[in-house]
């Protein structure tokens, strides 16, 4: 660090991302993110959660990560939990899946039931 005004924007960048996790009586996204997540694919998952709510400008959707979720085989994994309390568990996530999810069911209220647990066990 070289300046205050470097130090200014290091401070804006952390408080951007605190933002983003603080709730503000809105839905909450939790990422799966034990090393089996990890290892399938979590990190950009959550990354792409966290930049498509910040590119709509939607600050009222709290991300956070969790450890194991319990079904290794189907991470990466995210549950979206809604203002009633309803949980929607997504599985074998990409960040192709997570702007969908965000759009669709974030955004426009309807949960892309495809890409949930109950779908996919119901397919296998």
């Amino acid at each position: 660090m070289k300046s205050l005004a470097e130090l200014e924007a290091i401070r804006n960048k952390a408080q951007e991302q605190i933002n983003l996790r603080k709730n503000k009586d809105g839905m909450r996204v939790v990422v799966g993110m034990a090393t089996c997540g990890i290892a399938a694919g979590a990190r950009p998952v959550m990354n792409a959660f966290m930049e498509e709510l910040k590119k709509r400008n939607i600050d009222n959707v709290v991300v956070t990560m969790t450890g194991c979720m319990g079904v290794c085989r189907l991470e990466p994994m995210a549950e979206i939990i809604d203002t009633n309390g309803k949980r929607f568990t997504y599985v074998k996530l990409t960040s192709e899946k997570v702007r969908r999810i965000v759009a669709e069911h974030i955004v426009n209220g309807k949960p892309v039931i495809e890409y949930t647990i109950g779908q996919f066990e119901s397919k296998n």
